[in-house]
């Protein structure tokens, strides 16, 4: 179902570079005590300087849920319309590098392997959801898959690395549907369902961040789900051949609520955000952290005050995570437990680099990278 611009089923719901170092200052900065940072305003500013820059993408237009940073200079942005941008100067600048032909659809995820490397999902019902990758920074595109499954709708997808990636689609007859690819998105083949378990009645994925689906390392990968009875997260140590699912306590119950977004910075600690994305109901216990793979989840202390769709954790750090919604931003140092507010920006997704940088993305053709 289509609700305020989130698209579900119908009918269901290294080394660090000199270039780094400012930011590098910027993400140490925020993780000083509550007591000492106050939160950030609209516009981000705070003394000691740290927020987020926002940067022109000249689209206000576009809605952008798919963000992938490579590093400080180079993101890449999928959104409504069609439209895919790239940056390779750190947002000062931004190419329209869409796909021709691709006005009609909704881009909600992209992964970039670089600058001139990336693959594209777009999401709907039926042919709606499709992939494309390019290889020259997007002067060229190729369709790659195109779902001719009437009942299939895919929300979000995510690589293990260059050539190994998958794609989450919404339970078709009662399972989860998977795509997988072996070369890079070049080409796609639907997993068989015996090694998924059954989906709950009326869960699915929502296509919010492009974070519904996330790996860690060369096999393990987790995926997040609203609508049904509990929200749950499934997890797979062999790239999405066989699962086991585990319920979480951010609530569920409703097509519009469950985890929207996860983040592993390991195969053992994970954390998971959501809530109710409609902006007239709160949305309690709207974050839980694991530290055994997601076999077992915990209600964070004090969540995010309201409903967050995206979230990353700061890199290099083994406790401190943003994570993102309509209405700001939060901050935990203590690896989820407790949250607090920096900025009370919307954004709907963010992603950090191993070279000390934050992006976030959202609304009216939002873009900004964190800095000082």
């Amino acid at each position: 179902m289509r609700r305020l611009g989130i698209t579900r089923r119908g009918g269901r719901p290294g080394r660090l570079v000199a270039a780094g170092v400012a930011c590098g200052a910027a993400l140490a900065a925020l993780t000083v005590p509550a007591a000492e940072a106050g939160p950030l305003g609209r516009d981000g500013a705070r003394a000691d300087g740290v927020h987020w820059a926002a940067k022109d993408t000249g689209t206000p237009q576009v809605r952008f849920r798919g963000l992938a940073a490579v590093d400080r200079r180079t993101a890449w942005l999928a959104g409504t319309g069609g439209t895919v941008l790239r940056t390779t100067d750190g947002g000062s600048t931004w190419r329209n590098v869409s796909p021709p032909g691709a006005a009609g659809l909704q881009f909600r995820d992209v992964q970039a392997f670089d600058a001139r490397r990336a693959v594209v999902l777009a999401i709907g019902e039926g042919e709606a959801s499709r992939t494309y990758r390019t290889d020259d920074g997007g002067k060229t595109w190729t369709e790659t898959f195109r779902n001719t499954d009437p009942k299939a709708f895919y929300d979000c997808l995510a690589f293990f690395d260059r050539r190994h990636g998958l794609a989450l689609g919404d339970p078709v007859d009662g399972r989860f549907r998977i795509l997988s690819t072996r070369d890079g998105g070049r080409s796609w083949q639907v997993l068989p369902p015996d090694g998924m378990p059954p989906a709950l009645d009326g869960e699915a994925g929502f296509a919010a961040s492009g974070q519904c689906l996330v790996t860690s390392g060369p096999k393990d990968v987790w995926l997040a789900t609203g609508g049904g009875a509990h929200a749950r997260v499934l997890h797979s140590a062999d790239r999405g051949l066989t699962w086991t699912a585990a319920s979480t306590p951010v609530p569920a119950g409703d097509p519009a609520r469950g985890v929207f977004a996860l983040a592993f910075r390991d195969r053992g600690h994970g954390i998971a955000v959501g809530g109710d994305y409609r902006p007239d109901r709160p949305s309690p216990r709207a974050a839980a952290v694991t530290a055994d793979g997601g076999r077992t989840w915990r209600p964070a202390t004090t969540p995010p005050p309201a409903y967050r769709s995206g979230a990353a954790w700061l890199p290099h750090s083994r406790t401190a995570a943003l994570a993102v919604g309509p209405t700001g931003t939060d901050l935990t140092t203590d690896g989820g437990r407790t949250w607090r507010t920096i900025d009370t920006g919307s954004y709907d997704t963010v992603a950090c680099t191993p070279d000390l940088s934050c992006w976030a993305a959202g609304e009216q053709g939002r873009v900004a990278r964190l800095e000082r």
